[in-house]
């Protein structure tokens, strides 16, 4: 997710497309708080990694 989320984002800058760049942005957020919580041990849905 944080891999899909920074080429979201380099392709919205590159081509200048508004709707990437804000998909890009929320999906490397959403995906660094997920692989923060599963760092510091804390089960998401019920699994202890996101994926």
């Amino acid at each position: 997710m944080i891999l899909l989320g920074v080429i979201l984002l380099i392709l919205g800058l590159i081509t200048g497309i508004g709707v990437l760049w804000t998909i890009g942005a929320i999906l490397l957020v959403v995906g660094l708080v997920l692989w923060v919580a599963g760092a510091l041990g804390h089960e998401i849905g019920g699994r202890r990694h996101y994926w």
